[in-house]
């Protein structure tokens, strides 16, 4: 999966074909990947499998997962001038855009840290980029939220709607759904809180709340349902977040991880 998409990748940028290379002859060349800004590493998995496709070489100096500072040499690359400069675009566009991802998210990270406090992504992804966005958060320190509806089953505002009895309808479910999947109800207020946790569903994701609404329910559950897991969500930022740590919650998702990541500084620059 990740070479089809490095592929279409690339062939997106090149099209027909490279018209540099119909000038000159290639010669023997070699590049820097150089910081201009500060950030976090992320999309040396994918574009190792572009350096395979392509037969350049590539020696990161900085890894997936790893800091780098403005003026750092990230990676060294050596291969023929033709190579290079076709595939200059599509690798820097893959790591600019997992790396401010991961970047981003790092910053959640370290905010939450001191509370023990998981980071998750969500399903605000960008069409067909899941894999490689949730890649990045990854890569910036948060744990991978599901990847799609197949991976548990979350009850939300607009299924709650659907259903009459949400009791009734978490028995239905275990029996349908497959044996280690969760089952996860959107809460908006505490009323509906309280009517997942009585449903006995595993997660109870407290949206959209205030962190005084959430440490209310974090009581709540504590006092009478110390087994199931909280999630605070809706409306997280770099501003509140250690604030909804700091109430006892179990994990808090965020969107903006993707969706609200600026990028990253970086440049290929010929030797």
């Amino acid at each position: 999966m990740i070479e089809q998409f490095v592929r279409e990748a690339l062939a997106e940028d090149v099209g027909r074909g490279d018209l540099y290379a119909l000038v000159e002859d290639a010669v023997p060349a070699s590049a820097k990947i150089i910081a201009k800004s500060d950030g976090i590493v992320a999309g040396v998995k994918y574009i190792n499998v572009l350096a395979r496709i392509e037969k350049f070489e590539i020696t990161w100096l900085k890894n997936d997962g790893e800091s780098f500072v403005k003026g750092d040499v990230v990676a060294t690359l050596n291969a023929d001038s033709h190579t290079l400069l076709r595939c200059e675009r599509t690798v820097l566009d893959m790591l600019l855009h997992a790396s401010s991802i991961a970047t981003l998210t790092n910053k959640y990270v370290k905010l939450i840290e001191p509370y023990g406090v998981k980071l998750l992504d969500t399903r605000k992804t960008r069409p067909l980029l899941r894999i490689f966005e949730k890649y990045a958060t990854r890569t910036g320190g948060a744990v991978n939220h599901r990847m799609g509806l197949d991976d548990s089953l979350m009850i939300k505002d607009t299924h709650l709607k659907t259903i009459k009895n949400l009791k009734d309808y978490i028995i239905n479910a275990r029996k349908s759904i497959p044996f280690t999947a969760k089952i996860e109800v959107e809460a908006e207020n505490f009323e509906i809180a309280r009517r997942a946790f009585e449903a006995e569903c595993d997660i109870v994701m407290c949206d959209n709340m205030t962190p005084e609404q959430v440490a209310e329910i974090v009581v709540f559950r504590d006092k009478n349902f110390p087994h199931i897991l909280l999630e605070a969500s809706g409306n997280i930022s770099l501003k509140t977040i250690e604030m909804y740590a700091q109430t006892g919650v179990n994990a808090i998702s965020s969107g903006s991880l993707i969706h609200q990541a600026n990028w990253i500084d970086l440049s290929m620059k010929m030797d």
